[in-house]
């Protein structure tokens, strides 16, 4: 049987359920009579703990309450008899028990008898009966929790004793009394527990009951006989409902209706009328369940009475629930009997309810949701009577413009339409006609929202099929078509039900997908309904939703048959094919608005091909499938909008090459509408301007001249040309049209500019402008504009002889205007942009034309115009970048600069001199202003500064590739010059970059035929390699890119091939990342690596030169270039100078001077190269010297000290010479504290302190890594002493009186040796010890006293593990140190020794013996440290030397046995060593070694079972696990009985507190389980005592039980007097564990075995274990009593 409870025990023990002990199953199916013996037999045993428990129940803690009522609860239903009893027995005898605690037993008894009801004999049943009884009716005051206990009770019984509990119950509730309170309750309940009990008694219940409720006068009275008669009438119900499983299925209901009535008649008429808000709603609800009991011919005259009665309620209560429930059931009784009254009711009831429905829903009100379900019940049970007057009453409250009565009058509407469709069927139409007046009216959101869904519910019911079914699509696709970002966006409110246009536009848009997709009846509907939406403007936004339905619906009909697709066009306001292709093309021009429309627009097109022409099934079929992946796999960012409408515009043209070559009159009706079209775009003008140009590719298809002349002048008077890309469209629509006609489109432009639209009045009063001035200057860029893309597209061989004379002529003239013979240049923007970008697309058509000819076409017009470009630019602003009218300017002079003739000398540095002062000298993109004023954000400024800058990079490419020589080179970049030296940050930027982006181009197109010098290298050299280092990064990078082209290009001119690459060179472009960097030992490198690169390159004869500019860069402002300059000096100097030498002789103070003064690294680093050049012929004195320095060392110092590390012999030659002079030095000085005190304190001597600073400044240098390497033995060990040395010492008050040094700042000593020591580690470029220091924080634990031994064991470790090597030379050099007269160093060494034999390496190396002997003569060290690591040592080399143990047992195990004697060990750490060291030396040892003294030890190791230390307790039990190894031979007896003696303490540690000692005994478990001779036991103990897995504890101790009961059958009783010892334990989670494990050992022994046992002392120790002061204890001898039912 599984018992319930939980052992929550601490540890790893989890707290689970545990199985109940038991014996076998057969146990669980015993009869009767042998249960009754059983009780007698356990009957003394179980009254106990029943008494106990029952006693204990009124616990203060509440889980101990909870568990003692479970305990109760599991011992009833093993012996339901004897527990009740007991509980029956304790309520009687004591009377005046205080209240809570007799509802505590109540409680009990009632789970108890709901569990084993069946079992209970007739007897205890009438006892307890009389019993529950007695307490309900005892006090005449309500008490109602122990009342109602007791009430539960009874009711609990007569699910059963239904007799017995009524022969009790009633003898109280007799005629002509009024009853107890609790009576009546307890009636009302026994009702509905036991319907078919209850049932036959209710006739006579009913009967007495009846004058009863006259003779109540209290509300609490009332309310129960109110309560009581709902239950009555629900039962009745249930039964009359179910009599075929009823026992007299002879009962009627008119058994019941005369009382039911007459009850119904005082609680309506009497009591609804009460005050009392409770007793209303109780009569109300019970007068709901009477009314489906009450005679029909009653209930028909009630109901005038009864409706207004509780409609009235509404009014008086908030809580609506029982009302509208009550309302309900008399509602579906009146409409189930067939009354007439009720529809005298019905207005009421509808203006009742309806605002019900109206009001806003709490959904967070669980009580409100149910109410409002509860009135959308009574509207579907009304409408099944009253079809009629509920539809008009509806439609009537449709019409109310009130938000809150259309969204309940159309909540309503869906709820009705979905669960009554049977009785609304023949009221459709008039349904659609409401709806179709509702959906006309400007409704809010909230209200559309309900409307759609109303029209989502009629769709899937066959209403939209009907006549008005269209104006609800209508009406859907409305809300699809709510704009998408509205201009004006509302604020943000706080009201939970709010609709937004995207949330109601979504919502749509999935209704009208479901309608397409679900509902099959629904595409006659929309096909081709939903066509009529694609062409007005007003449901563009609609147009992604539509055309996927459209394209669904098309492509079903495709593929049902050709004649599917087909439109009737007659009485339908359907799209022409012409329309429609129009539409769609332009829709897709951009894809992604309207929430992605491209993508469906497209499909619809492939949907309706055959609709479109016949022909274009075939082209499509190829085409659009790849444009529609295409939209699919990109995004608005990631699409090329140009690239985009280039494909579209293919389409159109293969499509119409498809369809012109048979069928021309098509493509001329195609142009006809495009242009029609044109009108809808107006507030479109993107999409216009695309259609535009699709116009000029339909015109390019045409060959009928007439219609192109036609169409192309209905365009050109089409376009609004303030509108900058109506004006692009037409242009590029009038290039395309030019393709293929010539000679009309430029008849026609002629025409076109002569027209009215272009002619001023020639008045000098209009000379200045006025608003039709304005339009005309727009239209004449449009005409300007037109002639551009007319020569770009226009065919080669006719327009090359045409471009002056009727082209550039034209344009001229429509940009200059003469007003009475004067000509008046126009200042408009506009024409200015529209001329420049018209020149060049002239430029680029006649040098396109001339290059392909091969014959070079003098353009005679070509300086007039480029003096005019200067003209404009120097007109623009210096101070601001307002226009791209400088960009467009400048562009345009670079493709005039491309046609012959050929500009002169002094023209080319006119032009680049304006050019470039006007880019150049602008402000920053951030610093300009301006633009806030045109509103341009900062990116659009810096996108247009970013365009001008490389239209001015263009332009001078242009000006060097006509020349492109040095010379060129040099006259270019003299303009640039004086601009890269700017202070101005974006000045430089802008000059640098310009010069790197030429020098790449001159590389690029160079093409060396003999051998030239490239004589402006070292000048160019000289000003960009400071520049390498700007504060700028793009200077910096632009800088290097430039050194790289220049000495790419030195190499091109010195005769190398094209396809040479220097590896110097080709080293720069490495170096782009790092330039970037801050990091200055980043920036040294780079500077080197360029200086290296500059010393293999450079010609002898620019060396001078580039110097010369280098040394005026020292002085630049900036002190990165400045340090760049220095470092390429110095590089420069050492590669191919000998300069250096003479400054060898400066003096270590001046250069330290000097150190303090330089602000630049890089040039104090060619300092510190003198430095190191000074040292490698002086180290003696150059050390000497900077010893004498203050300590801590200033930067400087310390600067100097690292430079001796830059060469690595003169960097080991420096540390040798430091290292024998800290050897020999006294660490530290001992003095007494003070005069009044004995106690003396260790005072640091300076000189060592100086020394070791001055290894740490010179270990410091990365550079000193390889002395390190061959230093390391000297150096590790030298510092590991120096850190033993000083820890806990300190600075003496006046270190200035030791010697020359001074200490300015108070140092650590300590702080100072361990940084040395880790900036060795460092320099050895040991990781591994690093990181290992780093993870355990093993630095920090070596400065401080209490934790420095721990630090050096980490460190031992990591160099044991990572860092052997030298293991051997450090061991040598240390041990001496153990005899040393400094504490700090022994324990140091001892420490370092005790871990490296935790490791085989010591094996290997042979160190064994030696370590073993030190640590041997530290056992009687005076300092108890230095022993404790002794014994952690010799501990250690069972790990480290497994093979030696047996040659030293004898003097290990000696050393473990007289630790654990330790009497100066106040913190055990000398005795968990000796546990620990004992633990690892028995895993080694032999039986031969052990044996003698195993007992001894056994008996050594148990007091230290409980000790309060859990590391104490952990490792005792390890010890004694370690133990059982040793068990199996001559001792095995013996040790047998310390394995029982001990188990008992080992099992309760099982659910230990501390997780670790837990893990101890498993451990130890595992071990000695198969040494106790029982396989069950020892598998359990292997199989469920794993050391990481989680143990139920519970469920393990009673397996346990079981075994141990079996297998060891003499030990029982010492077993549970062990655990009886425990429960007076200290801790609380061992007596709790003893009590649990005794429960398990005596619940699963038999009676013959129980008789071994002490069981009044045992159950009486458990019982005592109730009154425990911990609630955990309690709680666990609780549960373990509920485990004794057998006893």
């Amino acid at each position: 049987m599984l018992a319930r409870g939980s052992i929550k025990g601490g540890g790893g023990a989890e707290a689970s359920s545990t199985q109940r002990p038991g014996k076998a199953s057969d146990q669980n199916q015993e009869g009767s009579k042998e249960q009754g013996c059983g009780d007698r037999m356990s009957g003394n045993h179980t009254q106990a703990f029943s008494l106990a428990l029952i006693d204990a129940a009124f616990d203060k803690d509440e889980g101990v309450r909870q568990e003692i009522a479970q305990a109760l609860r599991v011992l009833g239903a093993r012996h339901p008899q004897l527990v009740l009893t007991a509980c029956h027995d304790y309520l009687s005898r004591h009377s005046k028990l205080v209240q809570v605690h007799r509802v505590i037993v109540l409680h009990s008894m009632e789970a108890i008898a709901k569990d084993s009801l069946d079992r209970l004999e007739q007897p205890l049943a009438r006892k307890l009966i009389t019993l529950a009884s007695d307490e309900m009716t005892r006090s005449k005051d309500i008490q109602a929790e122990w009342q109602a206990a007791a009430s539960r009770l009874l009711v609990a019984l007569g699910c059963r004793f239904i007799n017995e509990v009524m022969e009790d119950v009633l003898q109280k509730f007799q005629p002509g009394v009024l009853p107890h309170l609790y009576i009546v309750h307890t009636l009302g309940n026994l009702s509905t527990a036991n319907v078919y009990g209850m049932v036959p008694f209710l006739t006579a219940i009913l009967g007495t009951m009846l004058p009863m409720l006259a003779m109540a006068k209290q509300d609490a009275m009332k309310s129960v006989f109110t309560i009581a008669l709902a239950h009555f009438s629900e039962s009745i119900l249930e039964y009359l409902a179910n009599l075929d499983k009823a026992p007299d299925p002879t009962v009627r209901k008119d058994a019941f209706s005369a009382e039911i009535f007459a009850s119904y008649d005082i609680l309506f008429n009497s009591w609804l009328q009460h005050k009392d808000p409770k007793l209303r709603s109780s009569v109300v609800e019970a007068v709901g369940q009477m009314s489906h009991l009450m005679p029909h011919d009653k209930l028909e005259e009630q109901l005038p009475r009864m409706i207004p009665g509780i409609l009235n309620l509404y009014r008086k209560h908030s809580d609506h629930l029982h009302i509208t429930q009550s309302l309900c059931h008399v509602l579906d009784a009146a409409v189930e009997m067939g009354s007439r009254v009720l529809e005298t009711q019905i207005d009421n009831l509808l203006n009742t309810l309806h605002p019900q429905i109206c009001s806003t829903l709490d959904y967070n009100n669980h009580t409100a949701i149910k109410n409002h379900n509860e009135v959308l019940r009574c509207f579907t049970v009304l409408a099944c009577a009253y079809t009629d007057r509920l539809v008009a009453f509806l439609l009537q409250k449709l019409e109310v413009h009130n938000e809150k009565v259309r969204i309940g009058t159309l909540t309503l509407l869906k709820h009705l339409i979905n669960s009554t469709a049977t009785q609304l069927d023949s009221k459709r139409l008039l349904l659609l006609t409401g709806m179709k007046l509702t959906i006309q009216d400007n409704n809010s959101y909230k209200v559309r929202r309900m409307l759609a869904q109303v029209i989502s519910a009629m769709a899937h019911h066959d209403y939209l099929e009907l006549e008005g079914g269209e104006a609800m699509v209508e009406f859907i696709i409305r809300q699809c078509a709510l704009p998408c970002l509205p201009e004006n966006p509302k604020p943000r409110t706080y009201d939970p039900e709010e609709v937004t246009e995207e949330g109601l536009r979504d919502m749509c848009d999935n209704i009208l997908n479901l309608l397409t997709t679900t509902v099959k009846r629904m595409q006659e509907v929309l096909w081709p309904f939903l066509l009529e939406f694609v062409m007005p403007v007003q449901y563009l936004n609609a147009l992604a939703p539509v055309c996927r339905s459209l394209a669904y619906l098309g492509t079903k009909r495709q593929q049902a048959g050709s004649k599917e697709i087909l439109l009737d066009y007659v009485g339908r306001d359907l799209p022409t094919p012409h329309a429609l292709l129009t539409r769609l093309l332009v829709l897709s021009s951009f894809p992604y608005r309207g929430r992605g429309r491209g993508a469906p627009a497209l499909r619809l097109l492939h949907a309706v091909s055959a609709l479109i022409h016949p022909q274009l099934g075939r082209v499509w079929d190829d085409e659009l499938p790849p444009l529609i992946q295409h939209l699919e796999e990109n995004s608005e960012e990631s699409l090329a909008q140009r690239q985009w409408e280039d494909k579209l515009l293919l389409l159109l043209s293969r499509s119409l090459e498809t369809v012109t070559a048979s069928d021309e009159g098509w493509s001329c009706q195609l142009s006809e509408e495009m242009s029609r079209d044109l009108q809808h775009y107006n507030n479109f003008p993107q999409e216009k301007g695309f259609l535009y140009k699709c116009a000029g590719v339909v015109l390019r298809q045409i060959p009928n001249s007439d219609v192109v002349r036609k169409q192309l002048m209905e365009l050109l008077h089409s376009v609004r040309h303030s509108e900058i890309l109506e004006r692009e469209g037409v242009a590029v629509c009038v290039g395309f049209c030019a393709t293929t006609h010539l000679d009309d489109t430029l008849s026609k432009l002629q025409d076109f500019g002569k027209s009215d639209i272009l002619k001023k009045s020639p008045s000098l009063f209009h000379i200045l402008k006025d608003k039709s001035d304005v339009e005309l200057e727009k239209a004449k860029s449009t005409v300007i504009l037109c002639y551009g893309y007319l020569t770009l597209h226009a065919p080669e061989d006719q327009i090359l002889a045409r471009v002056e004379k009727d082209v550039v002529k034209h344009v001229l003239g429509h940009f200059n205007t003469k007003v009475l013979g004067i000509k008046v240049e126009t200042k408009d923007m506009t024409i200015k942009l529209s001329l420049m970008k018209t020149l060049t697309l002239i430029a680029r058509a006649v040098h396109a034309s001339s290059s392909r000819r091969n014959h070079a076409y003098t353009f005679s017009q070509k300086g007039e115009l480029l003096h005019y470009m200067q003209d404009v630019i120097r007109a623009e602003p210096a101070d601001a970048l307002r226009t791209p009218i400088r960009q467009h300017a400048i562009t345009t002079c670079t493709h005039l600069l491309k046609l012959a003739p050929p500009l002169g000398e002094v023209d080319t540095f006119e032009l680049i001199k304006t050019c470039m002062n006007s880019v150049f000298g602008l402000p920053a993109p951030a610093a300009d202003r301006s633009k806030e004023e045109n509103g341009i954000n900062l990116r659009e400024r810096e996108v247009l500064y970013e365009d001008t800058l490389a239209a001015l990079q263009e332009l001078l490419k242009q000006i060097l590739y006509q020349d492109l020589s040095p010379d060129q080179l040099d006259n270019v970049y003299k303009h640039v010059e004086g601009w890269i030296m700017s202070p101005r940050e974006c000045e430089r930027e802008r000059a640098v970059l310009t010069t790197s982006s030429l020098l790449a181009f001159y590389l690029d197109k160079l093409q060396v035929r003999t051998v030239v010098s490239f004589h402006s290298l070292g000048s160019l050299l000289g000003r960009l390699v400071p520049r390498c280092m700007d504060p700028a990064g793009p200077v910096r990078r632009s800088a290097l890119q430039g050194l790289h082209s220049l000495l790419s290009i030195q190499k091109r001119h010195a005769g190398f091939a094209l396809d040479h690459r220097d590896e110097a060179v080709e080293r720069l472009r490495t170096l782009h990342d790092t330039v970037d960097q801050s990091d200055s030992q980043q920036q040294f490198h780079s500077c080197s690596q360029i200086g290296q690169v500059i010393a293999q390159c450079i010609p002898q004869t620019q060396l001078q030169p580039l110097l010369l500019l280098l040394f005026e860069g020292l002085a630049d402002p900036h002190p990165s270039c400045s340090s760049a300059a220095s470092v390429v000096i110095n590089t420069l100097v050492r590669i191919r100078g000998s300069s250096l030498g003479d400054q060898v002789p400066v003096l270590l103070t001046v250069l330290h001077s000097r150190l303090e003064s330089i602000a630049a690294e890089p040039v104090k680093s060619s300092v510190l190269q003198t430095v190191s050049l000074l040292a490698a012929q002086n180290l003696p004195a150059v050390i000497s010297c900077l010893l004498l320095h203050p300590l801590p060392y200033d930067r400087a110092v310390g600067q100097m000290w690292g430079s001796l590390a830059m060469e690595g012999g003169l960097c080991r030659q420096a540390l040798e010479v430091l290292t024998e002079r800290l050897d020999r030095q006294q660490p530290y000085e001992e003095r007494r504290e003070s005069l009044l005190r004995a106690a003396t304190v260790q005072l640091a001597t300076v000189q060592p302190l100086a020394m070791t600073c001055a290894v740490g400044a010179l270990l410091s240098r990365p550079e000193s890594g390889e002395a390190v390497s061959l230093l390391q033995p000297l150096l590790f060990s030298s510092l590991l002493l120096r850190v033993g040395s000083t820890v806990g010492v300190r600075l003496p008050k006046d270190p200035t009186g030791q010697g020359p040094v001074r200490i300015t700042i108070p140092l650590d000593v300590c702080s100072c040796s361990v940084e040395a020591l880790r900036t060795m580690v460092v320099r050895s470029g040991n990781e591994d010890i690093l990181r290992i220091m780093a993870d355990e924080d093993g630095w920090e634990l070596m400065k401080r006293q209490d934790t420095h031994h721990q630090g050096v064991t980490v460190l031992a470790r990591a160099t044991a593990q990572h860092g052997a090597t030298h293991l051997h030379s450090v061991v040598e050099r240390l041990e001496p140190a153990l005899a040393a007269p400094y504490p700090g160093r022994r324990v140091t060494v001892a420490a370092f020794f005790a871990e490296l034999l935790n490791h085989r390496v010591t094996c290997d190396l042979l160190l064994t013996d030696g370590l073993v002997s030190a640590l041997l003569r530290c056992l009687v060290d005076t300092s108890r440290l230095v022993r404790m690591l002794s014994i952690r040592g010799l501990g250690n080399v069972a790990t480290g030397a497994a093979g030696k143990v047996h040659r030293f047992s004898t003097r290990l195990l000696s050393a473990m046995m007289a630790g654990m004697d330790e009497k100066d060990d106040v913190d055990d750490s000398v005795t968990l060593e000796s546990m620990s060291g004992l633990s690892k030396l028995l895993a080694q040892l032999r039986d031969t070694n052990v044996e003698p003294i195993l007992i001894n030890i056994a008996l050594r190791i148990r007091p230290f079972f409980e000790k309060d230390e859990d590391r104490v307790r952990s490792a005792a039990f390890t010890v004694f696990g370690n133990l059982s190894q040793f068990g199996d031979g001559e001792s095995k007896a013996d040790f047998l009985e310390q394995v029982h003696s001990s188990l008992v303490s080992l099992l309760l540690h099982l659910n230990d507190t501390s997780h670790q000692v837990v893990k101890s005994c498993k451990f130890a478990l595992r071990l000695i389980g198969p040494l106790m001779g029982s396989a069950n036991v020892s598998t359990m103990f292997q199989k469920h005592l794993l050391e990481e897995a989680q143990l139920h504890y519970g469920e393990f101790i009673n397996d346990l039980a079981k075994h141990i009961i079996n297998d060891f059958p003499e030990k029982i009783n010492f077993y549970i007097m062990g655990n009886v010892s425990f429960f007076k334990s200290t801790r609380a989670e061992i007596r709790g564990n003893a009590a649990m494990f005794t429960g398990f050992l005596l619940g699963n022994l038999s009676q013959t075995e129980l008789q071994s046992v002490s069981l009044e002392h045992v159950c009486g120790a458990i019982i005592m274990l109730l009154r425990d002061a911990v609630p955990a204890v309690r709680i666990k001898a609780a549960e373990a009593l509920s485990l004794l039912h057998e006893l």
